[in-house]
């Protein structure tokens, strides 16, 4: 079955985002997630821990003087310089567009989170979302009620998208073989989570009620890397085991003058719920 949704998937050219683009200068993403797996098994050398080498790759996109302000013995300079290093020299072909998008930011959207991440925390951003896939894998896959959220922007822009409202969010009616939406669905049902297009834009609100009417519930995410990362911080916080795929590149109207497609690695989200 991932044969053939693979072969569907790359019917398109390997997309360009505004900030980022996981295809870097390639035709695809093996690449992209072969150098974090990579660096994730580097720093897990430096760092065998898991949960302090990720208090340690969110502490690095942290300002100095919030480094003392939380106390000494959280923050491992060394360590922090090492990752910082680390990923200077090995992402940024992947994150071209990041400088050119923020000098050209209108000063009415330089108070948003997501829209001014720097350059350096996305490359955080990018090993944090792959180590807290290793970490909470395991949690997610034991949960008795899995759901995945998935963005409007996967959707195959041709026809007009039908999808419908569900019992949590929207949810895909299977329009066109093509959409990402519909690849990913198919997808993420053959292995019991519920998928829903993301419509709902109070997420903790959302998420504490889920939690309420199922205690044991794990979330999947797939999003642009800065929406994606503080989305899992966001589940951790509420007791919710998350994992997430990011997508390929950022091309939604937030994002750009006017929206247009994406997609994700549908191998690589095989693998993380298989």
């Amino acid at each position: 079955m991932i044969k053939v949704m693979a072969e569907r998937g790359e019917r398109d050219r390997a997309f360009r985002g505004k900030t980022y683009s996981l295809f870097g200068s390639g035709a695809g993403t093996e690449k992209y997630y072969s150098t974090v797996k990579n660096l994730a098994d580097l720093f897990l050398l430096r760092c065998p821990d898991e949960k302090r080498l990720l208090l340690q790759v969110r502490r690095a996109g942290e300002k100095e003087p919030l480094f003392k302000k939380r106390g000494k013995g959280e923050a491992d300079p060394s360590l922090i310089s090492f990752i910082k290093n680390s990923l200077r020299h090995a992402l940024p072909e992947y994150t071209a567009g990041v400088a050119g998008h923020l000098r050209e930011l209108p000063p009415a959207k330089r108070f948003d989170d997501t829209l001014t991440t720097r350059e350096e925390q996305y490359h955080l951003f990018m090993i944090e979302i792959e180590l807290v896939n290793r970490m909470y894998r395991g949690p997610f896959r034991k949960c008795d009620f899995k759901i995945a959220l998935l963005p409007h922007c996967l959707r195959d822009f041709r026809p007009q998208c039908r999808m419908v409202q569900g019992d949590i969010d929207a949810v895909c009616r299977g329009c066109t073989e093509d959409c990402f939406i519909n690849l990913g669905s198919l997808l993420l049902k053959k292995y019991g989570i519920s998928p829903y297009i993301s419509v709902e834009r109070d997420q903790e609100s959302l998420f504490r009620k889920l939690k309420n009417e199922h205690p044991r519930i794990g979330a999947l995410g797939i999003a642009c890397i800065p929406e994606l990362a503080r989305g899992m911080r966001l589940c951790i916080r509420l007791g919710i085991p998350p994992v997430g795929i990011p997508l390929d590149a950022n091309r939604c109207a937030r994002w750009m003058k006017e929206a247009g497609e994406s997609s994700f690695a549908l191998k690589e989200l095989e693998e993380l719920i298989r």
